[in-house]
Formats: C-alpha cells, structure tokens, sequence
C-alpha cells in the first residue's frame, strides 16, 4: 500500500514551509532515519528524515517549492514489494488533493473582476443624483485622507472632514476644499445633542489600516519596485502586531558604568589559555561585553525571582532558571536563539555557545528548540553607536532588555566631575506580569552586577 510523506510541522507555530531541496530521487530506497529533504521554516532549515521503509515511488511537490502547506503530500513511497509506478498511480489522488488549493486559486478572484461591467452599466445612475459627497472617497468608516491644517480648520468651524470631497492628490482633503465647505455652508458635522437620559453614543469604529492599494496610490508610478514577503518577515511582522497590541509595555531606563566591567573582561581574556585548532593555537574563550550583559541579567532574574515570570490569563508562570534569549541580526530579519540555565554557566561558556549560536542562526541551521520559549532575551545595539532604545517584548516573555553604547560620559561623583564609561539600559516590561517597582527592582539587580562584575565569577 502507498505510503504518503507529508509537509511536518516543525516547530508549534509552523504553518507551512518552503520545499527547499530533495535529498533522495524517484527510486531510491530509503529506511527510518535516513534524511530525505531540506525544508525552509520562518527561521530555519531543517532536515527531514524517513519515517517508513520503502522506495520513493513519486515526489509530488518539486523541490524549491515555496509555501507547501503543513500536512500536504510531499512524496509517496511505495512499501515492500510494492511496485513503484503503481503507487504513484493508484496514491494520485492524494497529490491532486495537495494541489486542489492551487487549482481552487483562480476562482477566489473572480469576485474582483464581477465588479467592473456594473461600474459601466447604467444602473448606478441614481446614486449620482445624491447631492452629499461621499466621504473623501471612503465611505463606510475607512480612513479619511486630509492635511493636518485642513483638519484643524474643519474642527474649529464644525464641518466633518470626512463628508468632503478631496480636490488634492488621490482625494486628499486640502485647506480649499474646508474653506469652500464653510462658505457654502455645507458639510456641517452633525450635532451632539441627545434626549436627557439617552445611552452614551457607541465609540467610532477604530480606523481601518490602509490597503495595499490605498498605500501605493501614494507614490509615482515607476518610483517603486515590490518585493515579496517572504516567511520570515511575515512572521516578525505577525508577532510584533500581536506584542503590541496584546502587551501593555512600559519602561525603565537606567545608566550603568561599564569601567570595572572592562577592566575584568581585559583580564579574563589575558588569561584565557591556549589550545590547539587547525588554524593554529587560539584562545579558548574570548569574552564581549554582551557575554557579561547576558550572565548580568540572568543573575539579576535569580535576585528578583517574582519577575522571572510569563503571563497567561490563567495564571503566572513563575520559571526556575534565566534562559536568556539574544537577538540576532540575520539577513531578511532577525531572530533570538536562547542561552539556556544561563545563570548557572560560566562566562566563557556562554561567549563560545552564544558564538556557535549566532553563526548557526546567520546560516538558518538552527533547531527550533534552540530559538523558541526562554524566560527574557536582551537586545544590543551599542555595536551600531546607538545610545540608548525600547524593544518590543517577544512573548511569551515578560521583559526584554535593551543595551545601548558604552560611551564615556562627565559623571559626579562626591561632588567632584569625572570622566565615566557608561552604558544606558532600557527594560521594557508586560505590566501585567511585572509591575513599576518590580521592573525597577530587576534593573537595579542588573546594575548592581555590571558595576560590580566580579559578583558574575562566584
């Protein structure tokens, strides 16, 4: 009997891949185990092995096939003494169900085109006979274009901007036009009066994002080039629509002397010993600022354990270790592999794993383990001079640290100015898990190691 390979899902959040490479031909014989085919996910490829035994007996998607759905036929296999090419006939209609979706494509946009030849037709005629414009050419509730000066002309005369018909570009709503509305005495917003005892009014509806079309209309023809999202940035975009309009940020800033700190990453790596590569005799470790900034904030999380927590509606997710996630810049988007029990690891430790780490990430090689849940992540941009910044929390976790530039500052200290090595550190905190006085707590936790490093050796 066929046997059908299907797309797995590779990690919980996955919803379909790309097909990047087959690893096995029509014919091959393949046993558990053996690796079969590449597939690109979001943030990774991955290697998929064989489950069954048998011979492939048909590879249903083509390799470099791009959005296979999770759980669509990929392959068939045919079983132990099974003839080939009668399983990849008789398991034909699996494939045709792989490709159904595709097939089905055409027809969800045929409702755009049925538009066009009522647009023509002469029955709309009526509607041209309604003497109140339509909206600034967005009727129902959409976004009303119009300038910041028109906008304020129309509020302190009471005309409704949204009733106006724009004569800038694309319909925008211009000073002329409210002027005009205000002469004519037309475009009056309604009035707000209401019978003693009356219901509130319902909100306004929350303004629609504008369209596609809506955003391109904006620019010159010609001036542009579109280029396709691909699975990774459709997934940052998702997940930071869904941070910010699901966790209520807030954040502490505070700014740390690094001078100590330097001086003990100097002196650690002077005395790292020597062993033998094939590119010759090489230090064992060689430790950066952001190796100690990590060990820093997982220390600090084991110091205040209540913001060591994730929110659920259920309950508050209290963890007993610091794994502590890094962002990682890597080409189309960025991604945050975790240091895990990062608390218990020496700083050499974490400086080679988060090495192997972040070169595994640029290459898309990691495991979905190694990048997904932890307890925090920090984020640095001082290697970019920036002085200090907000991140947005990666949920499921609580807090998310941001790292400026060292920079030398004028500091005071008993009353007297010196020249400091400082560090701005922004933490931005779920307020629903972590409180005011609770993310200051962790902040000053982490201050307290930076400026006294030698506390992360114990």
């Amino acid at each position: 009997m066929p046997i059908n390979i299907t797309m797995p899902a590779l990690s919980p959040t996955m919803e379909e891949g790309n097909l990047a490479k087959w690893l096995v031909k029509e014919g091959d014989k393949v046993s558990p185990g053996d690796v079969i085919a590449e597939i690109e996910t979001d943030k990774a490829t991955m290697e998929v092995e064989a489950v069954d035994e048998g011979t492939v007996a048909k590879l249903v998607v083509p390799a470099g096939t791009e959005g296979v759905k999770v759980n669509a036929v990929i392959a068939i296999l045919a079983g132990e003494g099974e003839d080939a090419s009668a399983a990849a006939k008789a398991d034909g209609g699996a494939a045709a169900k792989a490709e159904a979706p595709k097939a089905d494509a055409p027809k969800a946009e045929t409702p755009k085109e049925a538009p066009k030849p009522a647009a023509s037709a002469p029955a709309p005629a009526p509607a041209k006979a309604v003497p109140a414009p339509v909206a600034n050419g967005h009727a129902g509730g959409e976004r009303v274009f119009a300038s910041p000066l028109a906008r304020r002309i129309a509020k302190d005369a009471g005309v409704d901007v949204g009733a106006l018909a724009g004569s800038g570009p694309h319909g925008r709503v211009v000073k002329a036009d409210v002027e005009a509305a205000i002469s004519s005495g037309g475009a009056k917003a309604p009035a707000a009066a209401k019978a003693p005892g009356a219901p509130p009014a319902a909100p306004a509806p929350a303004p629609k994002p504008m369209s596609d079309d809506q955003v391109l209309k904006l620019f010159a023809e010609g001036s542009y080039e579109l280029v396709p999202h691909d699975n990774m940035r459709k997934t940052i975009a998702r997940r930071l629509v869904e941070a910010k309009s699901t966790i209520p940020h807030f954040y502490l800033t505070l700014d740390c002397e690094l001078d100590a700190l330097l001086a003990l990453r100097t002196q650690l790596n002077a005395a790292a010993p020597m062993r033998k590569t094939e590119k010759g005799e090489v230090p064992a470790y060689k430790l950066s600022v952001n190796d100690m900034v990590i060990k820093a904030m997982a220390m600090a999380l084991m110091a205040v354990p209540d913001a060591n927590a994730s929110w659920t509606d259920s309950a508050m997710v209290k963890h007993k270790h610091a794994d502590v996630g890094v962002a990682v810049s890597i080409p189309g988007g960025l991604i945050t592999p975790i240091i895990r029990h990062a608390n218990e690891k020496t700083l050499s430790v974490i400086s080679n794993e988060m090495k192997d780490l972040a070169s595994r990430a640029r290459s898309r090689k990691l495991k979905p383990e190694e990048y997904q849940g932890g307890t925090t992540a920090v984020s640095n941009l001082g290697m970019f001079g920036v002085k200090d910044f907000a991140a947005v929390i990666n949920p499921p976790h609580a807090t998310i640290l941001a790292v400026g530039a060292g920079e030398e500052r004028a500091v005071v200290k008993k009353g007297e100015i010196k020249i400091a090595t400082v560090m701005s550190a922004t933490l931005s905190t779920d307020h629903r898990a972590v409180d005011g006085a609770l993310g200051a707590e962790l902040l000053g936790a982490f201050k307290r190691m930076i400026e006294n490093p030698m506390g992360m050796l114990v």
